[in-house]
């Protein structure tokens, strides 16, 4: 039995606050000073292993100064073929998980992480506290998670994907309910999981959800459309089920709307994720009753940061990972010459409003060193004044390589998601990129509409750009009027996609063999192929260089 169970059992709740939340009190002195600790070890067990020595270049740093001074920066590719290879005999501690997320095309089909025992009990401790601050009213607070039981829907990717050795870990401290249950889950077809989770859900409640906002909103869409045609007959064998549906179609009747999730389901607490936590969070909130509560987690470092109950920017973890940052002027003078070894800052050198790349290495015997996760993410205060908790705040800006720079508008995933959002065009999917359109830098759009809806290329390319224009992102030039004035600025290009374009290319790419994390086509810089894929013929993405040459002939 862990330490986190026993303490449920016993109703022990301040210990578990302190436990799994209390790393929220500690001063930025504090933080630092575990941070330093931690590292220390760590280069301990660097030293002794042949990865650590491999990773370190043959340096033998005894302070965190001479660490960073002598031990250079990594990319996954250091860690080849190691890694790939899944060796343990090279690590710095024994592996209890190996998880993996997608690879890099045509160099390695996964980037494969070990998780060491240790890692994965403090991993499992703050797992357990996120799912506290996405119930929780306030500081201290446990009263929802003390359920010895919860049930969580699962809707993510099975191990060894990240987030499915997430779930085996939050498994292995506490004893949660599935459903569907683990070993029924991992073995189905996405849809079809969240499909059945949200069926056994019907009859025996849940607690949690676990998994991506764009899924909430999709079920919550379809029991907003279809409540008046539920087949009523099929559940009288589920009376419990039908009680719940009987309930919520009262409770949708009283308030004159649609029914909606949260007339079904009181949700204790959303733990999400990624980009789309952000963008659909008003919609999860208005469906479900309940905003998400975003996370940064990546395959290499885990958990990087959590939201607490304002829901507002992250909180940084201090006992997973040492954390470095890359400030974006000398990301800059990397991108120009990559020979350049780029300086870093650490958690009480950042400053408010600055990007930064984030650099980290493991605690407890993790294999990733000064490794270079390609994130860039944004300092948006040196603390959270409304709750008190001295460490400073972050967002997730983008992947380091995904800015779309088309001069007075530089857009990234999240800023073109939320903008085609805020439009309330319906849609199934998009895909984008900087193409050479008109002899000048454009984002093309590509996009299958849903359903029935009818609308012009132009019509959806002006709404979208009225749309990019009134965010608040810090992405729009000051002066965007004027230089549309005098430049015929038209940043936006629009092709629509033919019905059905996004789910013939998934087939095609099962057809073939594709891993899940390759079956669809990224939101942003969309290869050639990946478009031909699509169904449409793309415009060479051009870089400045040859459209200037163009120009000139």
């Amino acid at each position: 039995m862990s330490q986190l169970t026993e303490l449920l059992r016993q109703n022990r709740k301040d210990e578990l606050w302190q436990m799994c939340c209390g790393f929220i009190d500690l001063s930025l002195g504090q933080f630092m000073a575990i941070q330093r600790r931690l590292l220390l070890n760590q280069i301990e067990m660097l030293r002794d292993c042949e990865l650590g020595r491999k990773m370190m270049r043959g340096a033998m740093p005894e302070t965190v100064e001479e660490f960073r001074e002598q031990v250079p920066l990594t990319t996954y590719a250091d860690y080849c073929p190691e890694l790939l290879e899944q060796r343990e005999d090279v690590l710095p501690a024994k592996p209890v998980f190996w998880q993996h997320t997608s690879g890099k095309s045509g160099e390695y089909p996964f980037k494969w992480v070990p998780v060491s025992e240790r890692l994965a009990h403090e991993l499992g401790t703050l797992m357990f506290g996120v799912g506290v601050f996405a119930s929780c009213e306030g500081k201290g607070d446990v009263s929802k998670a003390t359920k010895e039981h919860p049930k969580i829907v699962y809707a993510v990717a099975p191990k060894p994907y990240t987030s499915g050795v997430l779930t085996h870990i939050m498994q292995q401290e506490v004893d949660s309910h599935y459903l569907p249950p683990l070993e029924k889950a991992e073995s189905m077809p996405f849809e079809k999981r969240v499909q059945e989770g949200f069926r056994l859900a019907l009859s025996q409640g849940f607690d949690y959800f676990f998994g991506l906002s764009l899924v909430l909103v999709a079920v919550g869409e379809q029991f907003k459309q279809h409540s008046s045609a539920l087949k009523v007959l099929a559940l009288l064998s589920q009376p419990r089920a039908l009680f719940r549906l009987t309930k919520g179609l009262v409770k949708s009747k009283l308030a004159r709307r649609p029914m909606l999730p949260r007339d079904l389901w009181s949700v204790k607490g959303i733990m999400g994720g990624g980009t789309d936590s952000v963008v659909f969070r008003e919609r999860v909130k208005n469906l479900w009753g309940r905003y998400p509560l975003d996370t940064y987690v990546c395959t290499e470092a885990t958990l990087i940061a959590t939201q607490t109950w304002d829901y507002d920017s992250m909180t940084f973890i201090p006992s997973l990972n040492f954390l470095e940052f890359i400030p974006e002027a000398e990301y800059g003078k990397w991108q120009l010459d990559h020979s350049y070894q780029p300086g870093t800052v650490l958690l009480d050198e950042v400053k408010a409003g600055e990007n930064y790349e984030i650099v980290i290495t493991n605690f407890h015997g993790g294999a990733m060193v000064r490794y270079r996760v390609g994130d860039m993410v944004r300092i948006t205060a040196l603390r959270n004044e409304k709750l008190g908790i001295d460490i400073p705040q972050m967002v997730f800006e983008r992947r380091a390589d995904d800015l779309i720079d088309l001069g007075p508008i530089r857009l990234t995933e999240k800023v073109i998601w939320q903008a085609i959002e805020n439009t309330t065009i319906p849609y199934t999917d998009w895909t984008a990129r900087k193409e050479i359109i008109r002899e000048s830098g454009a984002l093309h759009l590509y996009l299958e509409l849903k359903g029935t809806y009818v609308a012009s290329e132009r019509d959806i390319a002006a709404a979208l750009y009225q749309q990019l224009k009134r965010m608040d992102t810090g992405f729009v030039h000051k002066d965007l009027a004027s230089m549309e004035r005098l430049l015929d600025f038209k940043p936006i290009e629009v092709t629509l996609l033919a019905e059905g374009a996004f789910a013939n290319y998934i087939a095609q790419r099962q057809a073939e063999g594709a891993d899940l994390a390759h079956l669809k086509p990224p939101h942003v810089n969309p290869s050639e192929k990946e478009l031909s894929w699509l169904g449409v013929e793309a415009v060479p993405p051009e870089g400045e260089a040859a459209a200037r040459a163009k120009r000139q002939d």
